[in-house]
């Protein structure tokens, strides 16, 4: 889809709906035929913003993005900009989210996204979802009582830091319950006790036996589900959410203008990298985006663990699940001794990417059938070129769900390789490249996510004069132990407690609430979990 002025109307990746409101499309979260929303149009930047908005604060800039995507008719200028004042007044740092230098030799740096509450890169779309939730609700109750009253449950899934960041973006909010379901066993200590201490009434947190892959694919079920629709006002807090892949493309905007500021970036170069560790792609999305609006980024980096569909999808244009196994000798495929999550999720050290189905890819791939549909003549129109592209995307999704994968034809790939490259980090290079960094950066720590970034940027041939790669830095290193000790636990003068928060220490000694699911595919338990629980909080309200 060619860049034009914004329609500020959005559409579903699978055809079935169109010409969607913002406000629609974010409390929907989810489209009626499954697909995920996209805006109809891809705004242009304004002529003069490379001028017009160097200087801008994080929060202004924020605003000056999101006012594209979102009609003033919706959400009034004034409005919109108390908002995402709202949102970004809980960051601990006043550039929000600070483009730092790592390796200046080799022009690599660090785009730091831990600096809201959870400490973790979800904080930047969660906290402005919650506060922009709040603002629909509050509008749409006005003047109304009791039963009268409309309420959302928001539901989503995580694989460690979008709960907590969802959980603290809502919680104590009216006319909201929200429910969390994450992987017994499979989040660190920290991710789980920043979800279940929260006493929060409106907070609950569900842990299910099996994957991350599960959770989101039951959360998926319950939108698609007539009998919970009808029960129920849902709204997505994944980043199936639009809201959310819209908030985080500031920060590619944001870097960028703090490395031209620093005279680090020379911006006639068009040379700026971004490297991201990726699991549910929503991350580097944003990134993709911010591209087609016009943001100089030569190449966008997808950076995986050793769950790596998304690697192998560039590698090959195949997309599918792949049982866990090693190649070993005489040629006889083992699996891997590494504890599986099940057949095909790995457990690794970066337990946010422990991914097998990224959901976002979806997004891409409608935009790539359009891309498409647009340069062949044969086809008249632009509802139809936009028919055509939600129809491959269907039938890749059908293939995906009922054969475990699709292949795309060479054009489709060509053009994802015309974005995107891809580099897969092993646990040990997880490890190793935790433990370089501390040694020739002045002490400084990274996550197991961010550390599979910076791996995958130093692998990188080294940027041009003028130029730069920045890999996202994801989550505080505090809020991985286990990484974080493999890596350092022997480095002299190192002490774990020594990096943690003030906001971390006694956290797991605080009391939890949570409960506890033993089978992940039973949606109709957990249907009525969902059910039971609004009632019992609406009671609350009403008493």
């Amino acid at each position: 889809m060619s860049s034009e002025t914004a329609s500020f109307k959005y559409l579903s990746t699978r055809g079935g709906s169109y010409g969607v409101s913002f406000e629609k499309a974010v409390l929907d979260g989810l489209a009626p035929d499954n697909g995920l929303y996209i805006p109809e149009a891809i705004p242009s930047l304004p002529d003069d913003w490379h001028q017009n908005w160097l200087n801008l604060s994080f929060a202004d800039l924020a605003f000056q993005i999101l006012s594209l995507y979102i009609s003033p008719e919706e959400i009034s200028p004034w409005e919109l900009k108390a908002i995402v004042q709202n949102s970004y007044s809980t960051f601990r740092v006043p550039e929000i989210t600070p483009t730092i230098a790592l390796d200046g030799d080799r022009r690599v740096y660090l785009l730091e996204l831990f600096h809201g509450p959870t400490f973790a890169f979800k904080d930047v779309a969660l906290q402005f979802l919650g506060n922009l939730l709040e603002f629909f609700l509050v509008r749409k109750n006005k003047g109304k009582m009791g039963k009268d009253r409309e309420h959302l449950a928001v539901i989503g899934a995580t694989s460690g830091d979008t709960g907590a960041a969802a959980i603290y973006g809502l919680k104590g909010k009216k006319d909201v319950s929200i429910f969390i379901l994450y992987p017994n066993g499979r989040i660190s200590p920290v991710q789980e006790a920043q979800m279940t201490s929260v006493q929060d009434q409106n907070v609950r947190c569900l842990s299910l036996d099996g994957t991350f892959d599960d959770c989101q694919d039951i959360v998926k079920a319950l939108f698609a589900d007539s009998t919970t629709k009808e029960s129920l006002k849902l709204c997505g807090v994944n980043s199936i959410n639009i809201s959310r892949i819209l908030a985080q493309i500031t920060y590619y905007f944001a870097s960028y203008f703090s490395l031209v500021r620093s005279g680090a970036l020379d911006p006639s170069t068009n040379a700026i990298r971004f490297i991201t560790p990726s699991g549910n792609f929503g991350n580097v999305l944003a990134g993709y985006l911010a591209k087609r609006m016009g943001l100089p980024i030569s190449k966008l980096i997808i950076a995986t663990n050793e769950n790596d569909i998304l690697y192998r999808f560039w590698k090959t244009g195949t997309y599918e699940k792949q049982p866990i196994v090693n190649h070993t000798k005489d040629g006889v495929q083992i699996r891997d001794g590494a504890r599986p999550l099940d057949e095909y999720v790995k457990e690794t050290l970066s337990p946010a990417m422990d991914i097998q189905t990224s959901s976002n890819v979806e997004r891409l791939l409608w935009f790539i059938a359009f891309d498409i549909c647009a340069t062949d003549d044969s086809i008249i129109g632009l509802d139809t070129k936009r028919y055509i592209a939600g129809k491959r995307v269907q039938e890749w999704q059908n293939a995906l769900k009922t054969k475990g994968g699709f292949r795309v034809e060479k054009k489709v790939l060509d053009i994802a390789r015309k974005h995107f490259e891809s580099e897969r980090v092993s646990d040990p290079e997880t490890v190793t490249t935790i433990r370089e960094v501390y040694g020739w950066r002045n002490n400084y720590i990274l996550d197991p996510h961010s550390a599979i970034g910076v791996a995958a940027a130093l692998r990188l041939d080294k940027p041009p004069p003028g130029g730069c790669d920045v890999a996202l830095s994801t989550a505080h290193p505090a809020k991985f132990s286990r990484a974080v000790e493999m890596a350092l636990g022997n480095h002299k003068g190192f002490q774990f407690r020594d990096i943690l928060p003030p906001q971390f220490i006694g956290l797991e000694a605080l009391p939890r609430r949570q409960i506890h699911v033993e089978k992940s595919g039973d949606l109709d338990g957990i249907r009525k979990i969902l059910i039971d629980e609004v009632e019992k909080e609406l009671e609350r309200q009403h008493s």
